[in-house]
């Protein structure tokens, strides 16, 4: 009698196991997941709904490469389970999207200028989707390779690879988000990124009846998008908003028409330097903002895949994050730097940036077949960057000759204009007024509007 009755709970436990391991994951992937997990991070306030996780993801062993993501939950309040998961990237190229998008643009928490106390923003992208950050390539951030020609031969290609295999990775230590509505959104630089992830995800689910990295659209904003269209549009922007002389915008028109960002000739390099004395002591980033005290000197001359990009935006917000993400309480929090990196955490690693190898001179393409494959694609712009600005989108867009469904209309935010959009065949497009390059952190309430747009894929309120 013993005997029949051992048996039966031997097989009901085999049975839950393998019911419990199918429908939810492999043991380890959830101690993975728990170790990840933050309990509170140093100066956070106590009214925190959301659960979040960050640590490190592996994407090349033999080089030693791995990858640091931070994720943040919607709150539990507005059913997490239920909502699409998102990835942001920044761009720079080297800039990390922890000290941006994360800090201070489109993240739950700002940092003080005290650089050790945190206040929610009640913007926050994760009120509407769970967001996932992370600092990509390897030598951004907190991001780190083992292999020390790594950071010298960053390029667009092996980045769109490391981050395809860390969603790879990452879904399988996550796995209640296979399947999830996923969308892919970024700004600058990661106006390369985001496309090329996304055909990189796009192409390998090919055939795939119920994919795990379920895509289903991107969106960038202020996107380097096709060399040849950005640099006219960039040199009729400061033109038109009467940063540089006529002479000198003659003389870009002129010296730089090759289109090429990559090998600017010695004549362009000298006009480019000429506007750059013209404009003075701006934040090309915001123009209609003040500088922080001290950036007359940061602005680094020339340099990198953009000539008149300098690295990153720095009007202050950025020295409070370079404090906090340095404090040891602060990265053991966060799980991040176990390796004990031998150089600091910075909001964009100057090597990264400088070294970066191969950059292709149009995204185009990739729209083109991915408008083709059906995914949702928006594109939007704050109208006061000079350094990827409006216009130079505007052209990019354009070159891709869609038909227009509704035509250039202004949207609203409470009875005033927000900015404007126009929809076209495949694409939308918005436009956000007053914002600078980082459209969040100049005008945080219109780009949560914008994202609750994209989400529904419904028009901008009218």
């Amino acid at each position: 009698m013993g005997h029949s009755h051992s048996h039966p709970s031997v097989s009901a436990i085999g049975l839950l196991f393998l019911v419990l391991s199918n429908f939810f994951c492999p043991s380890s992937s959830l101690e993975d997941q728990e170790r990840d997990k933050i309990t509170a991070l140093p100066g956070q306030p106590g009214n925190v709904g959301f659960a979040q996780y960050s640590g490190y993801v592996t994407v090349n062993q033999q080089a030693g490469r791995a990858l640091f993501y931070w994720l943040i939950e919607s709150p539990a309040s507005r059913g997490p389970a239920s909502r699409p998961l998102v990835l942001w990237l920044n761009g720079g190229p080297g800039c990390s999207s922890v000290a941006y998008g994360l800090a201070e643009e489109i993240g739950p928490f700002r940092i003080r200028p005290d650089g050790r106390t945190l206040y929610l923003n009640p913007y926050a992208w994760n009120n509407l989707a769970n967001i996932l950050f992370l600092e990509s390539p390897a030598g951004v951030g907190f991001s780190y390779t083992n292999t020390t020609s790594d950071l010298y031969n960053a390029g667009d290609k092996r980045t769109a690879e490391d981050a395809y295999t860390f969603l790879v990775n990452w879904f399988e230590r996550f796995p209640q988000y296979k399947h999830r509505d996923f969308y892919i959104t970024g700004e600058s630089y990661a106006g390369h990124y985001v496309p090329q992830l996304s055909q990189i995800v796009y192409e390998r689910n090919k055939g795939i009846q119920n994919p795990v990295i379920n895509l289903k659209g991107f969106m960038v904003g202020n996107a380097v998008t096709d060399d040849y269209h950005d640099y006219i549009g960039t040199f009729e922007y400061w033109w038109t908003h009467g940063l540089i002389s006529d002479s000198t915008y003659k003389s870009l028109r002129t010296a730089c028409d090759s289109g090429s960002s990559q090998h600017p000739s010695m004549d362009c390099l000298k006009a480019l330097n000429m506007a750059e004395a013209e404009q003075g002591n701006i934040d090309p980033y915001s123009i209609f903002t003040r500088p922080c005290n001290s950036t007359a000197s940061l602005k680094q001359n020339l340099r990198g895949h953009y000539p008149w990009m300098s690295r990153a935006y720095d009007p202050c917000t950025e020295r409070y994050s370079q404090i906090y993400f340095n404090l040891p309480e602060v990265q053991r929090a966060l799980h991040a730097n176990v390796t004990g990196i031998s150089y600091q955490w910075k909001t964009c690693s100057d090597i990264v940036g400088t070294y970066w190898t191969d950059s292709p001179l149009s995204m185009l393409p990739i729209y083109q077949e991915l408008i083709a494959a059906g995914v949702r694609i928006w594109v939007f712009s704050g109208d006061t960057d000079s350094v990827v600005p409006l216009t130079a989108t505007r052209y990019s867009i354009d070159a891709l000759k869609l038909a227009t469904i509704t035509n250039w209309h202004p949207w609203y935010d409470n009875g005033k204009v927000g900015g404007w959009s126009q929809i076209y065949k495949g694409l939308t497009f918005v436009s956000v007024t007053g914002a600078g390059h980082e459209v969040p952190l100049h005008r945080p309430r219109q780009a949560f509007i914008l994202f609750r747009s994209f989400l529904t894929n419904k028009q901008m309120p009218s």
